[in-house]
């Protein structure tokens, strides 16, 4: 019976041993599955071309040289905008960007005023790093971005687009996206080109693009979340798989939803905001 016991305490006590021993492993492999990829790009591979620190007086309108408020259309996100300078301007060194009730336009059908500005006309780059700095609310019905657009000087009508990040209402996840001729235009949705990442989007956090020849790839605070790359077969290049080979410039926005589903029905007798912090750029030196 001593023996016995003493073989079974053995048995239990090399099982202790064999967990102890398996933790690392197990946490390591969680954290590869967990964790994105690093963004190993070295500092001293970029140099600024554009930055914005959003550091002029309180209640300011941002740089002019740089910004123009974006035109409202017919669009989910546009369909509000206003050059009203309650939508967008400077406070505490952040460019400050809302949705609120249109109270003060009388002669403004729009339900509610929302705030976008860009550097359409003023600034556009191809290839490159961008990184915002940013944060928003937990709002139903909450839509800001900062995103991409063609400049389309070079003559390709082609529709292509890069979301640097979107949140939609109150899911605490930043959203990361492309749209090209293939997905817009012929609707073909067969290669994947969003993914989401969950954190808190009422914190600050960096959100950026690296954009090169042969891929986009996001990253949040420095690290990758989703990449999407070029394909090249004669098929995609004739969908338009790829439509960013061409200068894009930058758009920053506030909106809300149009309630085409359940988080984005907004709030239309609230206020929404968010704060930019700063939008840098980086073209890749030659080595």
């Amino acid at each position: 019976m001593t023996v016995k016991m003493k073989h079974i305490n053995d048995i239990h006590s090399n099982r202790r041993l064999m967990m102890v021993l398996m933790l690392p492993l197990v946490l390591l492999s969680a954290y590869a599955i967990v964790m994105p990829r690093y963004n190993a790009v070295a500092a001293d591979d970029y140099e600024l071309i554009f930055s914005d620190e959003f550091d002029g007086p309180d209640h300011s309108q941002p740089d002019t040289a740089a910004w123009r408020p974006c035109r409202r259309y017919a669009g989910r996100w546009s369909r509000w905008i206003s050059a009203s300078p309650e939508v967008a301007f400077v406070r505490d060194g952040s460019l400050v960007c809302r949705a609120i009730p249109n109270e003060t336009e009388p002669d403004d059908t729009a339900t509610m005023l929302t705030g976008a500005v860009e550097t359409r006309g003023k600034f556009a780059f191809q290839y490159g790093k961008i990184e915002v700095r940013m944060r928003t609310n937990l709002q139903q019905g909450n839509f800001p971005a900062a995103w991409l657009v063609p400049t389309y000087d070079d003559g390709d009508k082609r529709y292509g687009e890069i979301d640097i990040v979107e949140m939609f209402g109150n899911d605490s996840r930043s959203f990361h996206t492309l749209h090209t001729h293939r997905s817009v235009t012929l609707r073909k949705d067969d290669i994947k080109r969003t993914d989401n990442y969950k954190l808190d989007v009422t914190e600050w956090h960096v959100y950026g693009v690296v954009w090169t020849r042969r891929y986009v790839a996001w990253t949040v605070d420095g690290f990758e979340v989703f990449r999407y790359n070029k394909i090249d077969t004669p098929e995609m290049e004739l969908d338009g798989q790829w439509t960013f080979d061409r200068p894009y410039y930058i758009r920053l926005n506030q909106s809300v939803g149009d309630g085409n589903f359940t988080k984005m029905i907004p709030h239309t007798d609230e206020t929404y905001e968010t704060e930019f912090d700063w939008v840098r750029v980086y073209r890749e030196t030659e080595n």
